[in-house]
């Protein structure tokens, strides 16, 4: 199943059926929690140990975490455009799914799991088509993730329609992630900055995980090695300086989408790490030197930047370009629910240094989700709670002694070459308290004869500065203005 020509993904409701037995070959649960992970997250929690318990208390304390979430499930979800735009609904349902899921492994409590059971069933029976702007390929990635995580947590639990969200999961959300890493929605390859394809890649990964499906992982992670977009990471990551750290292409951009680009990398590693591919190792650990330079820069440190130019436009029609010179000015209040999992393999499992993971992790530590990042659609890209779910190593228990932690991974079945020590850099620049997310990728406008193709040039200061602390950040002297020409609102012309 293909959009068609007005943008919309359908597909008929798939009746009820007893979910069958998975084949052999991939890990239950094993997307971004296997089941030592949540084993783990619950002893911990059990014990008092920190910085579980602190995790935990921003569990709990989130409002879709709590039992008796009522879904308010839709028939086609809208994106960029069409009436209404109710992709909010699906997102705040799937963070509802998520939280209560993970509540329940670390609880016990079944009222948790019965929640999310009935806010998936919810949807698996009434949505049929995703549609919109360009931006419906952002929502299949975006929520079809999120969607097979919420159901991994759940997928053997009593009740749960596991066929019948199967069904969704490869009729509506897939469809649209495949085709977009096959045609870029019609447009030159390079039209689209790397958070898309990431997004892409990683709704294709969670289904063919979830489904079973050797085909759908197999196509996740060639593209990730090999793409031909911006999101594979060879292209995300086009240079290595000398002093290690990889520079981030969306980093030119600025820092919302970068941030964005780095979860969902992130997002793609865990998933294949814990099904026993290492994309976190590959190519000398390119994804570790590409977050320690958004680490870097994110903390008001400086990076090197070579300016490059994107084409873009739309096969056989418009065209245009546009160039990067140099690194986006950044806010070190500004963060997302990233850091976690990215410094926790690296340093927990993998035992290396990584001074600006490791910094930037901790200062935004512990990690909420969906609901604790503002209001806006950015504060719910990513499922977040990674201080309780992803530390590793000793960790102390509230009375000051220690407990350890166990590893959740299964070693991965093919090696990488080792990742390199060189990647860590020095920890230089400034921090801040944790606060609040940033804006996300949309359609803001077509360019002209662009048959729906996404402006992605344009960056919404404005609905930042709703959800970031922009006026505290000010009066603290933490905003460093660096950007390249912009309007008053932070627009690139």
């Amino acid at each position: 199943m293909v959009a068609g020509a007005a943008g919309v993904a359908t597909a008929a409701p798939a009746s009820a059926a007893t979910a069958a037995p998975a084949p052999a070959g991939y890990a239950h649960p094993g997307l971004l929690h296997t089941g030592a992970d949540l084993a783990r997250m619950a002893a911990q929690v059990k014990a008092g140990a920190a910085p579980y318990t602190a995790g935990y208390a921003r569990l709990t304390a989130n409002r879709h975490a709590q039992s008796g979430w009522t879904a308010d499930p839709q028939a086609t979800v809208y994106r960029g455009s069409g009436s209404p735009q109710n992709y909010a609904v699906l997102y705040n349902d799937l963070h509802a799914a998520y939280q209560n899921g993970l509540r329940f492994h670390v609880s016990g409590e079944r009222a948790y799991a019965d929640t999310a059971v009935a806010v998936l069933n919810a949807w698996s029976a009434k949505l049929t088509s995703l549609a919109g702007s360009a931006d419906r390929f952002l929502a299949a990635g975006l929520y079809g993730y999120q969607a097979a995580n919420a159901a991994e947590l759940v997928r053997d639990h009593p009740g749960f329609e596991r066929e019948r969200f199967r069904t969704m999961l490869t009729t509506v959300f897939s469809p649209l992630s495949e085709s977009f890493l096959v045609g870029h929605n019609g447009a030159v390859v390079t039209n689209y900055w790397p958070n898309w394809d990431l997004a892409a890649m990683a709704c294709v990964l969670a289904t063919g995980i979830f489904c079973d499906d050797g085909a759908k992982v197999e196509q996740a992670v060639e593209y990730f090695k090999n793409g031909s977009g911006l999101g594979a990471v060879r292209k995300a990551v086009p240079v290595v300086h000398a002093d290690g750290l990889g520079e981030w292409l969306e980093a030119g951009r600025d820092q919302g989408h970068a941030l964005l680009g780095v979860g969902l990398m992130g997002t793609v590693c865990e998933m294949a790490w814990n099904q026993g591919i290492d994309l976190y190792g590959y190519d000398d650990s390119r994804f570790l030197k590409g977050a320690q330079y958004v680490a870097k820069w994110s903390l008001g440190g400086d990076v090197a930047y070579t300016a490059n130019t994107r084409a873009k436009g739309a096969v056989g029609g418009w065209s245009g370009s546009e160039t990067a010179s140099r690194a986006a000015g950044v806010d070190p209040a500004m963060t997302r629910p990233v850091w976690a999992m990215i410094a926790n393999h690296y340093t927990g499992r993998r035992g290396l240094s990584a001074p600006y993971l490791t910094r930037i992790a901790a200062r935004t530590a512990p990690e909420g989700g969906g609901g604790d990042y503002g209001p806006n659609s950015g504060g719910y890209d990513q499922l977040g709670f990674g201080t309780l779910a992803f530390t590793r190593g000793r960790v102390t228990t509230s009375a000051g002694g220690s407990a350890p932690a166990t590893s959740s991974a299964p070693s991965p079945a093919s090696s990488s070459p080792s990742p390199s020590s060189s990647s860590s850099g020095a920890a230089t620049g400034g921090s801040a308290g944790a606060s609040a997310s940033t804006g996300h990728d949309s359609a803001e406008a077509a360019a002209p004869k662009s048959g729906g193709l996404a402006s992605t040039g344009s960056t919404d200061l404005a609905a930042w500065t709703a959800t970031t602390g922009l006026t505290a950040a000010l009066a603290g002297g933490l905003l460093l203005l660096r950007r390249r020409g912009r309007g008053a609102r932070g627009e690139e012309r």
